[in-house]
């Protein structure tokens, strides 16, 4: 499998960035093991979701980010679950913890969200799960589009834990208005969840037209990256993007 180019800032001063999204089942497994991949990628980005919920959350979030040599950007607890991971390559302009509206009966949802920039190209970066109930599933990816077009942004990616395949509505929806990395340069595999029958590619990552994306998907084969520590980690697969975004 070839690699992914490597992160980097270029001389005309756009930014080759790796970005992971990954959702971690609230570290209820060996977070070892997912520190390791996390580590192993080598992402500038990471797009979690359910992250801890509960007791000692910010702890628990902030050992995980320290352990894969990273920083807690945003999220956690306060965007029911998404966070962001950052690098110090990462120069932070601002962060918003979004809570969704709630559905009597049904889990609250949220987005972390943040602006960011890599030497002179400048980001808008969300993290989502949405619901597991369709009719909110497709409002909620109404609300991200919105919500990433409001950061202001020359250039912005979402990404997370979608709960639908790619011919569903709602990814059907993003896909329309985002790039679909996994589609656009496929590299990797493919299905993010594989602990039943059939495998789906539920996680994703997008990124607004003007970004080239070098390749996207799951990182099977990519060196440090263990099939043992895949399975040990939690129960998705992670999805790893390289992409360029320019200068702002």
């Amino acid at each position: 499998m070839a690699l992914l180019p490597n992160s980097r800032t270029e001389p005309d001063g756009s930014a080759v960035i790796r970005v992971l999204g990954y959702n971690i089942r609230s570290m209820r497994d060996d977070t070892d093991a997912l520190a390791r991949v996390i580590t192993a990628c080598d992402p500038d980005l990471v797009l979690i979701q359910e992250a801890p919920l509960f007791f000692r959350w910010r702890k628990k979030l902030a050992r995980l980010a320290a352990a894969s040599g990273l920083v807690v950007l945003t999220g956690g607890a306060t965007a029911a679950g998404p966070a962001i991971l950052c690098n110090l390559r990462a120069t932070v302009e601002r962060t918003e913890d979004v809570l969704l509206p709630l559905t009597p009966g049904l889990h609250r949802r949220g987005f972390a969200t943040a602006v960011v920039r890599f030497g002179g190209a400048r980001l808008g970066v969300l993290s989502c799960h949405l619901s597991l109930q369709k009719d909110e599933r497709y409002e909620q990816g109404g609300m991200l589009l919105d919500r990433l077009a409001g950061l202001g942004t020359p250039h912005a990616i979402a990404g997370g834990d979608l709960n639908e395949r790619p011919d569903g509505p709602t990814f059907r929806r993003l896909a329309d208005g985002l790039q679909d990395c996994r589609a656009t340069a496929p590299w990797g595999g493919e299905h993010t969840w594989t602990r039943d029958e059939p495998h789906r590619r539920i996680d994703a990552v997008f990124a607004t037209k003007g970004i080239e994306v070098l390749g996207c998907g799951v990182p099977l084969g990519h060196p440090g990256v263990t099939e043992a520590d895949l399975m040990r980690a939690t129960d998705h697969l992670p999805v790893l993007a390289s992409l360029r975004v320019p200068a702002a």
